[in-house]
């Protein structure tokens, strides 16, 4: 699975610990938000995230949001949870990503992503070198692009599952 495979998996953000965290060696996450931090139609975070981010900042790692979407949608968002933020990642590309740990500055191989897609988050994390944990979803989106995405990675989450236990 090579190129589609996350370095970890994990339920949702908020399992997600410091120790998991080190173990992986890396000092800054990379965030989705979209069914990671916040439901997709949500501008709120979702239950836990905003004690989860100030934890992870009071543990020393350092954090950034990587969003595919506009700015519109990605700065009031990340101005309520005082994160910074990089948006039209035009992620699975590396160029956010890569962008994402020059603004933190941070050794790509000491950055980790967190997202629930396959096909955008976990491929570009294995595209620029670095680590990723992929979440299930927070909600099932409705659109057919986000429909087909899913049901291609299906097959891949029961492979992680019967691998992992996970997800």
């Amino acid at each position: 699975m090579g190129l589609l495979t996350p370095t970890l998996c994990a339920d949702k953000l908020t399992d997600v610990t410091a120790d998991m965290l080190r173990n992986l060696g890396v000092s800054a996450l990379l965030l989705d938000i979209d069914n990671t931090l916040a439901s997709h139609i949500s501008h709120e975070p979702a239950g836990g995230v905003e004690s989860w981010i100030k934890e992870m900042e009071a543990e020393g790692f350092r954090l950034i949001i990587v969003s595919n979407n506009y700015a519109k949608r990605v700065e009031p968002f990340a101005q309520k949870i005082s994160l910074p933020f990089v948006s039209r990642a035009y992620k699975p590309l590396p160029m956010g990503y890569v962008k994402a740990a020059r603004e933190l500055e941070t050794p790509r191989r000491s950055c980790v992503i967190i997202g629930d897609q396959i096909y955008t988050d976990i491929i570009g994390a294995n595209l620029c070198g670095m680590k990723s944990i992929l979440l299930k979803p927070i909600d099932i989106e409705d659109g057919l692009s986000f429909k087909i995405r899913r049901r291609l990675e299906r097959g891949i989450r029961a492979k992680l599952r019967r691998k992992e236990g996970e997800l």
